[in-house]
């Protein structure tokens, strides 16, 4: 059997329940809200959140927060539809942690932060080269892990824009400057289709949710394999120092519920979205 075929069927199964293996807090809340509210600060009429302030909509106490290890910022090119962004589920499950920006403002790239960029540029590495330094270089004691709390970055940057947007956005040489990190393959289950794009362009929160769960498993290997212990503010063990356990699963908490109710409406071999290559 050819391996397009083989992953094909394969990805099939995975389709029928993509958040089995995930821990995401029970979605069905959601469809206790009982019609929509007003945002305090825009005064529009919204369901769950306000996409244009970024702000919760429904009791703060029914949606989980999500905790990072460090900072996210998203620019978002001021052509991409809010109402249909999924960028804006990152600042409202963990607002002490994303910002978003609209192009063409920009986040303060401060010198004195270590910053990537996530996009496939030229010179793009992967998340785990973050990790590894040479124990043979006379500057690793002020490049190494222990210099930013124990760990490698403060920030990462994403894009949330369709791939034409994006490459607009990236020629503005404060991004270009910054060194790109690129993710390992993943399916998306976005529904939302974008022409001549194969599935593993992935939605911006799944984009986010990726690259966090690599930043925390190569960030446990590389604490394990060099037997260092990094403790929070109140003296406990990171939760960096063991394996990842689902903590930012609920960033898809509202991809996840979407996903459902398009998919109570649509039929899944329908949707154009998931017609696109897998490879």
């Amino acid at each position: 059997m050819e391996k397009s075929v083989v992953l094909e069927e394969t990805q099939k199964i995975i389709d029928r329940a993509p958040f089995r293996e995930m821990k995401i807090n029970d979605t069905s809340v959601l469809d206790t809200v009982d019609g929509r509210g007003i945002c305090e600060k825009c005064y529009k009429s919204r369901k769950y959140f306000c996409y244009t302030c970024y702000t919760l909509i429904v009791d703060k106490t029914i949606i989980p927060q999500v905790k990072l290890p460090i900072k996210i910022d998203i620019i978002k090119h001021s052509r991409e539809i809010d109402g249909k962004s999924t960028a804006v589920h990152a600042t409202i499950l963990s607002p002490n942690n994303v910002k978003i920006y609209t192009y063409p403002d920009f986040p303060v790239l401060s010198e004195n932060e270590k910053i990537v960029l996530i996009f496939p540029g030229k010179t793009a590495t992967s998340v785990e080269s973050l990790f590894t330094c040479d124990k043979n270089d006379e500057t690793m004691n002020e490049n190494s892990l222990l210099t930013t709390n124990g760990l490698p970055i403060t920030r990462a940057i994403f894009i949330d824009s369709t791939w034409q947007q994006t490459k607009a956005i990236y020629k503005e040489q404060k991004l270009r400057e910054l060194p790109c990190v690129v993710l390992k393959g993943r399916i998306s289950q976005f529904w939302r289709h974008q022409k001549k794009s194969p599935r593993w362009y992935l939605a911006t929160i799944e984009a986010i949710h990726q690259f966090l769960i690599e930043f925390h498993a190569c960030a446990f290997d590389n604490y394990r394999e060099n037997q260092v212990e990094i403790r929070n503010d109140n003296g406990e063990l990171s939760e960096l120092c063991q394996p990842y356990n689902g903590q930012y699963d609920n960033l898809l908490f509202f991809f996840k519920h979407m996903y459902e109710k398009i998919h109570t409406i649509y039929d899944h071999e329908q949707l154009f979205a998931y017609k696109r290559p897998l490879i």
